[in-house]
């Protein structure tokens, strides 16, 4: 399976009202591994960015004066997804608008997402799997152990990084291929299950008496100095 997490960053909230796609990011992700392989471009959208936008994404319609615009990019844009189940989170949101730029080009007037590609949307699969918990991406970074310290500012390329890491441990599972030749009574199908993990006895590996003798010399430095040992309480001294 090609998926392509998608997402976009625009002069605005509504299309209707004449705002357009300033930045897309695509990461490419085959039976789930990614790819390394990517789909990164800034826009001139020919008119000013609302003051709120560039608070959320940083974009200034400074930095996009000498960007192309969306008609340059439209038809590469348009074979890189095209075949692919996009991933994208909050998907109603960057669909309109990609529907919106592709309806304003000649050369891809006439194309709809849905048509050319299948549609996941990650935030409605995370309300189903998380009810009534925030779910917006901080929020799944937090839940996932993701690191996202680094995003101070939204980014559409950035971001779609970050969706392709949550949405592959949202749905973490291993594919089994059950084929007609195994004598399988259900035929054919693609089923994910969970990975099974085996309880395997670990080796303990212990210290010796000289490293032990050591431990016990650093924990003593630290105390000397007025620190606090999680791993000899104050009542407890060694022996």
């Amino acid at each position: 399976m090609r998926q392509i997490v998608l997402d976009t960053e625009t002069t605005g909230i509504e299309p209707k009202e004449g705002h357009r796609i300033i930045e897309i990011g695509c990461v490419e992700v085959v039976n789930r591994k990614l790819t390394g392989n990517h789909f990164h471009v800034y826009i001139n959208p020919g008119r000013q960015i609302e003051q709120e936008a560039i608070e959320v994404h940083g974009i200034t319609n400074e930095f996009l004066q000498d960007k192309p615009v969306f008609a340059d990019v439209a038809q590469d844009f348009v074979n890189f997804i095209r075949g692919a189940q996009l991933v994208i989170h909050n998907a109603p949101f960057d669909v309109g608008f990609m529907d919106h730029e592709f309806a304003m080009e000649p050369s891809t007037k006439g194309v709809v997402t849905r048509d050319i590609c299948d549609v996941l949307d990650t935030l409605m699969l995370a309300r189903k799997m998380h009810p009534g918990q925030k779910n917006n991406l901080d929020a799944l970074c937090r839940r996932y152990g993701i690191d996202n310290s680094h995003r101070t500012l939204h980014g559409a390329l950035l971001d779609a990084e970050i969706l392709a890491d949550v949405y592959l441990l949202m749905t973490g599972g291993q594919t089994k291929l059950k084929l007609a030749s195994s004598g399988s009574s259900e035929g054919d199908s693609n089923e994910v299950r969970p990975i099974q993990r085996t309880a395997n006895k670990l080796k303990v590996i212990k210290a010796s008496a000289d490293e032990l003798l050591q431990h016990e010399a650093r924990l003593d430095i630290v105390k000397d100095a007025g620190g606090k040992c999680l791993w000899r309480p104050d009542s407890v001294e060694p022996s």
